[in-house]
């Protein structure tokens, strides 16, 4: 199904201006209205990509990135943790003797 390009510019505009409206009056961090707007403002754009690509053989200078389910990203976090040596980084460290005295330390 080929989709006219005038037409899902349009909708991708008016897609554009729902997703700022609901941004605008969102009413909590998590407000519904936002993601459903984004989503709606994804399929619009992918739309208009897809519309101009098989008409006239070109494409958007932009991109949709892939979504990450935040438990996922999470996940990630832990383990690039669990990757670092952190004893390793103590052996650069001279140790100080505690017989020396000690520079003041500034404020």
């Amino acid at each position: 199904m080929t989709v006219d390009p005038r037409a899902a510019l349009d909708r991708l505009v008016a897609a554009l201006e729902a997703h700022h409206h609901a941004v605008a009056t969102r009413r909590s961090d998590d407000d519904p209205a936002v993601d459903d707007a984004y989503d709606v403002l994804a399929d619009a754009y992918e739309v208009y990509e897809d519309s101009l690509a098989t008409v006239f053989g070109e494409v958007t200078p932009f991109y949709l990135a892939d979504e990450v389910d935040e438990d996922d990203e999470e996940d990630d976090e832990d383990e690039d943790l669990e990757d670092i040596d952190f004893d390793d980084d103590l052996g650069d460290v001279e140790e100080i003797e505690e017989d020396e005295p000690q520079p003041a330390q500034q404020r």
